[in-house]
């Protein structure tokens, strides 16, 4: 078996309300998908990335990826990042493409096996993963009314948990909002806050002692991703657990976090921290330091379904004879955002139950893509033989 062609699809979905968070606000959704398809006619689907990293793969990936076996994963991936790392590009744009293409490599390696995501990275040691509803972004004219009700459904859906956005109000009326919530959902449910590195140390430091009586389960990204000083004032102090690394590209970059225990929960991200061969990899390190893994997740049906399989092999941090989401076993970030891109471009909706969702089954990612959304969705399609 070998790669015949690559393709990409760089897709885009205006949403009806914009929203915004620490660094941003967006009207839109977008997402970069690849297609990879062997001369067996398997074909494999994969996420990470944007315009940039789509020229990485169409213009320089392919070049020595076509015409390889897309099932020696290990190979292709060390060629990948290989070919990058000595012009320091395997973050960023550079690790978003490895990733893309990772994700599609596994895919393929399933379908041609019979086996699923997680069949194939040992096994599962949990048939559902718990996750939490990501929302409760700023929107216009929003406090009280629109957030309170929002939360409220998340309570009504059965959530156990949900996170909230903090660093594009002042300290002062963040921290309205986020009590605001807690007083709203009450306190048997988590509720996390993430302020996307909005804040220097001393301003995080402020804002968690202003909610140290608020039962916040994590702080999410409180300051520079890469300022593990920075990281550990903020551990010190402030009573709130301290969580990051989404926007790290692998686990050389996750290194000085983990080492450092300037985290409590560490949060990789499959379509940026080098795909599902080196996701397993910075999760190993997070466990055996006894850091606590949680996924991020903002995307596709391809990315959900990866990161579910991934999430359903991880063991309890630390084992116990009753282990526990949020507190021993890994809870999945499960975004509630307007997305059209999530919501149609598969053959199903990936839906949660009692704040769980069942982990994939079918072969590869176990996500067919409906080829004429992804069409209708495009504004820039690529394919390299």
């Amino acid at each position: 078996m070998k790669i015949e062609n690559i393709e990409t699809f760089l897709i885009e979905r205006p949403i009806e309300e914009s929203f915004g968070w620490g660094m941003g606000w967006t009207d839109r959704r977008q997402a970069l998908i690849s297609k990879i398809t062997t001369d067996d006619g398997i074909f494999g689907w994969g996420e990470g990335g944007a315009l940039p990293s789509a020229h990485i793969i169409n213009e320089y990936f392919s070049t020595f990826l076509i015409g390889q076996d897309p099932r020696n994963i290990n190979k292709q991936w060390h060629t990948m990042f290989h070919s990058l790392h000595n012009g320091y590009a395997t973050g960023g744009i550079g690790g978003d493409a490895i990733s893309n293409i990772d994700i599609a490599l596994w895919d393929i390696a399933g379908k041609a096996s019979g086996k699923s995501i997680s069949e194939m990275l040992g096994g599962a040691v949990r048939d559902k993963v718990a996750v939490y509803a990501t929302g409760l972004y700023y929107r216009k004219d929003e406090f009280p009314t629109k957030l309170i009700d929002e939360a409220l459904s998340y309570v009504e859906a059965g959530y156990k948990g949900m996170k909230t956005k903090v660093g594009g109000l002042s300290v002062p009326e963040d921290v309205k909002r986020v009590s605001a919530i807690r007083e709203a959902i009450g306190d048997d449910l988590y509720l996390m806050i993430d302020a996307n590195k909005a804040y220097n140390a001393y301003t995080a430091i402020d804002l968690g002692n202003r909610l140290a009586d608020q039962n916040i389960h994590w702080f999410e990204e409180p300051v520079m991703a890469t300022d593990v000083d920075a990281y550990l004032q903020v551990k010190a102090g402030q009573p709130i657990p301290v969580a990051g690394g989404e926007v790290f590209r692998n686990r050389f970059e996750n290194r000085d976090l983990l080492i450092n225990r300037a985290l409590d929960i560490v949060q990789p991200d499959v379509m940026l921290a080098g795909g599902i061969t080196e996701f397993r990899n910075t999760a190993a390190m997070a466990n055996a330091m006894g850091i606590q893994v949680n996924p991020h997740l903002w995307g596709s049906p391809v990315m959900i379904s990866a990161t579910l399989s991934l999430a359903s092999t991880f063991p309890p941090c630390p084992y116990s004879v009753e282990p526990r989401p949020y507190e021993q076993e890994p809870v999945v970030e499960f975004d509630q955002t307007p997305n059209p891109i999530r919501n149609e471009l598969a053959s199903f909706i990936f839906e949660q139950e009692g704040g769980f969702v069942d982990v994939p089954q079918g072969p590869g990612l176990g996500v067919e893509i409906d080829e004429s959304v992804l069409k209708s969705f495009c504004i820039h399609h690529t394919t390299v033989k």
